[in-house]
């Protein structure tokens, strides 16, 4: 597959660049994205929940009432945990939630991932830049100038632009992240794919 590469104001460079058949034009499997997805969700989970059990709720030393006599049920505590105040019944408790994928398995969620966006026409190529300092209106310009603002739009980098992530980090819908570090699910959560040129090379060959 062959895509023109933009320039930064919108327009053909009168370069094109050829996407690799082997990830970007392959039969997506949708299992493995429901794997990949699922497992960096759990992943992001600090699994710090916790609630006090009745062991560890503090008072309730006091028998309430006499055992007998009062008509009523009896009591031993008041921090059963059929009281108020009382400790919770199977409350949660910390536990990991991290989930690991085989290294083929994930590397073919990526490869399904970038190949929707290939099938959908919704991958933008553009120049190699940075910008010399942090301005966040040249960043929306060239938004507009791909006609691609409003979007939820993901760009990847060749490499580490501070400048550019700085610029664009406030706006919304835009999320920018070096090639190599995409996930499957930051390449299937958004609406276009802005690459640029020689982060294809880097995208790729952190796949293979």
């Amino acid at each position: 597959m062959k895509l023109e590469v933009y320039k930064q104001d919108g327009t053909k460079s009168g370069e094109t660049i050829e996407l690799s058949k082997d990830i970007f034009e392959i039969e997506p499997n949708d299992h493995v994205i429901y794997l990949a997805v699922k497992a960096y969700l759990a992943n992001q989970r600090q699994g710090t929940h916790k609630a006090k059990e009745r062991s560890e709720v503090n008072g309730g030393g006091k028998k309430p009432w006499k055992q007998k006599g009062r008509g009523g049920a009896r009591a031993g505590t008041t921090r059963s945990p059929l009281w108020i105040g009382g400790g919770s019944i199977f409350g949660p408790k910390p536990r990991d939630y991290t989930q690991k994928l085989n290294k083929k398995v994930n590397a073919l969620a990526r490869k399904s991932a970038l190949s929707y966006k290939a099938k959908a026409n919704q991958i933008v190529i553009v120049e190699d830049f940075d910008f010399e300092a942090p301005k966040t209106k040249e960043f929306v310009s060239l938004l507009n100038a791909l006609n691609i603002k409003g979007k939820r739009t993901l760009l990847l980098t060749n490499g580490t632009k501070l400048n550019l992530y700085k610029s664009g980090r406030n706006v919304q819908k835009v999320n920018i992240l070096e090639a190599n570090n995409a996930s499957t699910y930051d390449l299937v959560n958004n609406q276009v794919l802005v690459l640029q040129k020689g982060a294809v090379n880097l995208l790729e060959t952190s796949i293979n």
